[in-house]
């Protein structure tokens, strides 16, 4: 008898600390909260406080030069025999040295934006990236992977 007791005793005990309640958590409760507090979950955010836009030149780093060659040096060697395919695969690695010189230019040249950003955190941040997708003076974005995206 005193088993079954000390049992529903400790039943009892157990499924009434279950009711209890911690109390507020740090930075809220009781009419305090933090000045900033939907801000200071996020730790990559900020608002934009200016956009520059300007125009960059097409720049080679030479890889565009040498991917270019292989290629068209692979390509000419698939031409002709004997001194016909060398000349082939000569000339081939030459156009294509050129044409992916022109083409990695290209790619890297156009109007481009300069976004400045008053993060959360008090720093700011300055993204340079080739489109705005929406993004405007005084929005709240976030920063991730080097590109400024709207919240």
């Amino acid at each position: 008898m005193k088993a079954i007791k000390l049992t529903l005793v400790t039943a009892l005990a157990v499924g009434m600390t279950a009711c209890a309640s911690s109390g507020p958590g740090y930075g809220g409760g009781y009419g305090y909260q933090n000045s900033r507090s939907h801000y200071s979950t996020c730790a990559r955010c900020g608002e934009v406080v200016h956009i520059e836009r300007y125009y960059q030149e097409g720049r080679s780093s030479g890889g565009g030069a040498v991917a270019g060659a292989i290629v068209g040096g692979l390509l000419g060697n698939q031409v002709g025999k004997g001194d016909g395919r060398k000349a082939a695969t000569a000339a081939g690695a030459i156009a294509g040295g050129v044409a992916g010189n022109a083409i990695e230019k290209n790619a890297r040249e156009g109007m481009r934006y300069e976004v400045h950003i008053a993060m959360d955190n008090g720093r700011r941040e300055i993204v340079h990236q080739r489109d705005l997708d929406g993004v405007y003076e005084g929005a709240r974005v976030t920063v991730s992977n080097g590109r400024v995206n709207l919240l």
